[in-house]
């Protein structure tokens, strides 16, 4: 029988595994017995790189977890509980327990690149939204507090260049979402030369067609792979026929939810007009 010191020991271990987990910019998820015949509020915490701190003191169990943790994380879902018979009916025992789930991951932030009418629309509707947001610009008058005396938006004026700025914006890339908004073909591509190195969730340019065309190309001649330029949306954000800067700002932040939460971007409605 556990101990309150090895409940203590326990969630100690998972507090610092989760801490290094965001620490590093890093992914994981935290599986919690939330009902069953036993251990409940045992806690397991399985990393991207597979590696494991707690234990729900089953190893069986702890396995069939570790093998359904990549659907959990794939559904885009914050939490969601299961019962162990929806991915591991083999364990009779567990059939009725429920876990719950949780993706550890950094909070999403906003990196908006270029402070013009649509940077600036864009990072304030981000912000309200409720996202962390920095905001860039090589501008420094175009990144005041005169301009936006919301002081959540973090304001950076990229004095030594954009990928100076960004590369302390950026980390490791996960929970980041780019958009790159500057007024032209040089800021857009040095832009991305920094973000693409960091590989972020979202990365989107602004542009006409041919626009983005012209700094893609670019790119490629210096040997970004096709991969990871087709990673780029550009030109940037859904077509809702926006035209104020206001409107281009709320097609690309509905494009970075689409792509956080796992959205399909159709007509919610759509499910009548199949049926009617």
């Amino acid at each position: 029988m556990s101990s309150a010191s090895d409940h203590r020991d326990a969630a100690r271990q998972i507090i610092a595994a989760i801490a290094r987990v965001l620490d590093a910019g890093a992914l994981g998820t935290l599986v919690t017995i939330v009902d069953g015949p036993h251990n409940v509020g045992a806690k397991l915490l399985i990393e991207q790189t597979g590696t494991r701190t707690g234990t729900t003191n089953d190893a069986a169990l702890d396995e069939a977890i570790a093998a359904h943790v990549q659907t959990f994380l794939n559904s885009h879902a914050e939490a969601q509980t299961f019962k162990v018979e929806e991915f591991a009916p083999e364990l009779n025992d567990w059939r009725d327990a429920r876990m719950l789930f949780e993706r550890i991951e950094p909070e999403p932030h906003v990196v908006v690149c270029g402070a013009g009418h649509v940077g600036a629309a864009l990072a304030r509707l981000a912000h309200l939204v409720g996202y962390r947001v920095t905001l860039i610009d090589d501008r420094a008058d175009f990144v005041t507090r005169a301009r936006f005396p919301e002081t959540e938006i973090e304001l950076v004026a990229a004095h030594e260049g954009w990928a100076s700025a960004l590369q302390s914006v950026l980390g490791t890339g996960r929970g980041r979402y780019v958009a790159v908004v500057t007024r032209g073909h040089n800021e857009d591509e040095e832009c991305l030369r920094a973000v693409l190195a960091a590989r972020p969730d979202y990365v989107g340019m602004i542009g006409s067609r041919r626009r983005t065309n012209i700094v893609l190309a670019r790119l490629r001649e210096d040997g970004n792979g096709d991969e990871l330029l087709r990673a780029v949306r550009a030109p940037i954000g859904l077509d809702i026929g926006a035209v104020a800067p206001e409107e281009v700002a709320l097609a690309i932040l509905a494009e970075i939810i689409a792509t956080r939460r796992g959205g399909t971007c159709a007509p919610l409605s759509a499910w009548r007009r199949e049926r009617d």
